[in-house]
C-alpha cells in the first residue's frame, strides 16, 4: 500500500460499520486521514465545499450514507438527502476544490435488483434496476458520478455487495442473527429466532476484505471506472444462520417475523473487473468472518459490556 503513504484522504461516514475498519488500515498505510462523520451534514453543500477547500485532499472516499433497505422504505426523503443530495454535494466539492483528487464514491450492489434463478452474476454492463428507496438514491449518486468523470474527475464508483463483520448494525441480516443468539446465550432474549426470508440468495463478504478492494482502488494505477466487490459466490440466508449456530450454545426456535419477511430473491455479483485491475479477491470464509461478527455481539452483551453500538454505514 506504498500508493497511500503521506496521502491527504477524506474520509465521509467515517464513524460508520466500514469506516471504522477503514480507517486503521490507512493509518497502518501511512496515509493522513481526516475522518468526518456526524459533525458534517454532507447534505449541507456549502458545508461540505467548505470542507473540501480547506484540506485539498488528495483522495475523498465517501462511505457517508443511509444504508438500511427496510429504513429508506419509511424515509424515503431522509434517504434521498444523504444518499444523492450528499454524493452530489461531495463531487461537486471535489470539483471545484480538489480536482485532482481521487474520489472513491461507495454505492451498492442494490443498485441491479434481483436476478433470476439461472442467471449469471451481475458484472458492471448490467442494468440498474434498483427496487427500494435506498438502492434508487444509490443508483442516481453511481450515475451522477459518471457525469462528473466524463467531465474530467477522477472518480471510482463502487458497488459492493453484501458485506459484514463486528460492529455492523442489527439493521442487517447477519448481525440481526449474531445480536439475537448472543443475547440469547447471555440469558437476555427468550430462545426465539425472529427471521425474515431465509430463501433468499445473497452475495457475502467480509468487511476486511471489502476494505481491502477501497485500498487498492485509491492506486492513481488502477483505472478510474466503476467496479463490482462481490464474492460472486451464491449465499442463501438459511446458510448464514446455520453457519452462526454451529457457534452458539443455544437451539433456538426459528420464527418468520413478517415485520421483517420480503419476497424471495437473489443477488450476486461478478467482480472480475476489479480482479483485473487491481489483483484483488476476497480471501476470508464465510464461517470465520461470522465466527467473528458473533464473538464481536457476545464481548457487547457480556456483563459489563458497553452495548450494541448500532454502527450502520455502507
Amino acid at each position: 500500500m506504498t500508493h497511500l503513504r503521506g496521502q491527504r484522504i477524506w474520509v465521509t461516514g467515517a464513524g460508520g460499520f466500514v469506516g471504522a475498519h477503514l480507517l486503521p488500515r490507512l493509518a497502518d498505510a501511512g496515509a493522513r486521514v481526516t475522518p468526518t462523520d456526524t459533525d458534517l451534514d454532507v447534505s449541507d453543500t456549502a458545508a461540505v465545499a467548505t470542507a473540501v477547500r480547506r484540506l485539498r485532499p488528495d483522495a475523498i472516499v465517501h462511505l457517508a450514507a443511509r444504508s438500511s433497505v427496510a429504513a429508506s422504505l419509511e424515509d424515503a426523503r431522509g434517504v434521498y438527502a444523504v444518499n444523492f443530495v450528499g454524493a452530489r454535494a461531495v463531487l461537486a466539492a471535489a470539483e471545484a476544490h480538489a480536482p485532482k483528487a481521487r474520489v472513491l464514491l461507495v454505492g451498492s450492489g442494490e443498485v441491479y435488483g434481483t436476478a433470476a434463478v439461472d442467471a449469471p452474476p451481475f458484472d458492471e454492463s448490467a442494468p440498474l434496476r434498483p427496487r427500494s428507496p435506498y438502492a434508487w438514491t444509490k443508483a442516481c449518486a453511481d450515475l451522477l458520478g459518471a457525469s462528473y468523470a466524463a467531465r474530467g474527475l477522477d472518480v471510482v464508483r463502487v458497488r459492493p455487495f453484501n458485506h459484514t463483520g463486528p460492529g455492523q448494525s442489527d439493521a442487517f441480516v447477519a448481525a440481526s442473527f449474531a445480536r439475537q443468539l448472543a443475547e440469547m446465550e447471555a440469558g437476555r432474549r427468550e430462545p426465539v429466532l425472529r427471521v425474515g426470508n431465509l430463501e433468499s440468495v445473497r452475495d457475502f463478504l467480509d468487511v476486511e476484505d471489502v476494505v481491502e478492494a477501497y485500498l487498492a482502488l485509491l492506486d492513481p494505477a488502477v483505472p478510474a471506472g466503476v467496479y463490482n466487490v462481490a464474492s460472486g459466490r451464491e449465499c442463501r440466508v438459511q446458510e448464514v444462520l446455520d453457519l452462526l449456530l454451529e457457534h452458539v450454545s443455544v437451539r433456538p426456535r426459528v420464527q418468520v417475523d413478517p415485520a421483517r419477511y420480503r419476497p424471495t430473491d437473489r443477488a450476486l455479483g461478478n467482480a472480475g473487473r476489479l480482479r483485473d485491475a487491481s489483483g484483488w479477491t476476497p480471501t476470508r470464509p464465510l464461517g470465520t468472518t461470522l465466527r467473528a461478527l458473533l464473538d464481536g455481539c457476545r464481548r457487547f452483551t457480556a456483563p459489563g459490556g458497553s452495548g450494541f453500538s448500532g454502527a450502520g454505514g455502507p
